[in-house]
């Protein structure tokens, strides 16, 4: 039997064409959709027939059903550029405000749990991929997408290719992590894995790139393995990153870069998280030291 494929309306044509003129990235794209799924869903109709108060009831409803800030204010920034762009109706967002979204500071493992971990990782694959977001600070995405080709045992770099927010950047390759990719490659190589400019990190099949949710997997494994109850992913490997070179006495504004971060307060959150810093403070109640 032939597969029924619902048609596209007109109205989610025209703002699918309204985000790939901006050139969105497709995972903002399906959020945005989600976006004004929900909308219509809750209004049994057509997105575009709701009024101001028809939005303010349906922000009204996803806070009574649970939903939180963070995917309030996705919902809210999809539907912003429903009726802002595709509809031209700036006026219909006005009484919609962002929810503040808690501050909470990330899980940092020690110098010798990230050790620990990263030596845990069942393969040799595995244990490269989580050295280089960690010894790099790079994101899951990031370090899935790097090809053979980006590691410049010269410069001692690592060229991301636009990473998040669309941006090429370099990070750092320290000598003893581009001894581990070294030893990673002719392993690969042995196996036939490993193609000339390909992935760096290949999945199942060596056209494609290991994914960020089985990069997930693998640390969650090796942190079973390691014994660490900390609740840890792939990301919690950069927080130690700029944390650890932090208590080394690196200077935030190089970490900010390194990190590939616009805004220096977003760095900033690591000083929050560096215990090493913290120990070496003389509190108030401790005697001064001599003059």
């Amino acid at each position: 039997m032939d597969t029924i494929i619902p048609a596209v309306t007109p109205l989610r044509q025209r703002m699918l064409e309204d985000m790939r003129i901006r050139k969105l990235d497709p995972r903002t794209q399906v959020a945005y959709i989600r976006a004004v799924r929900k909308l219509a869903a809750y209004l049994h109709r057509s997105p575009d027939t709701a009024s101001v108060e028809d939005l303010r009831n349906f922000q009204l409803h996803l806070v009574d059903a649970g939903t939180s800030p963070m995917t309030l204010n996705a919902t809210q920034t999809g539907l912003r550029f429903f009726f802002d762009v595709t509809l031209q109706r700036v006026d219909l967002m006005a009484r919609m405000h962002p929810v503040k979204l808690p501050h909470k500071v990330p899980v940092v493992l020690s110098v010798q749990e990230t050790t620990r971990l990263i030596a845990a990782a069942t393969n040799v694959k595995h244990q490269a991929a989580l050295a280089v977001a960690y010894g790099a600070g790079l994101r899951a995405s990031e370090v899935v997408h790097l090809k053979v080709t980006d590691v410049d045992g010269e410069r001692m770099t690592l060229r991301v290719e636009q990473g998040k927010g669309r941006k090429d950047r370099y990070a750092m390759l320290s000598p003893v992590l581009l001894q581990r990719l070294r030893t990673w490659w002719r392993v690969a190589n042995a196996q036939g894995r490993m193609r000339p400019g390909g992935w760096l990190f290949p999945g199942m099949d060596p056209t494609d790139p290991l994914t960020p949710r089985q990069l997930n997997r693998a640390i969650h494994a090796a942190a079973d393995a390691a014994g660490i109850d900390k609740r840890v992913s792939t990301h919690t490997l950069r927080h130690g990153f700029a944390t650890h070179l932090l208590e080394r006495k690196v200077d935030i504004r190089v970490i900010q870069v390194l990190l590939g971060h616009r805004r220096l307060e977003t760095a900033a959150i690591y000083t929050h998280v560096a215990t090493d810093l913290l120990r070496e403070v003389i509190g108030p109640l401790e005697p001064l030291p001599p003059s």
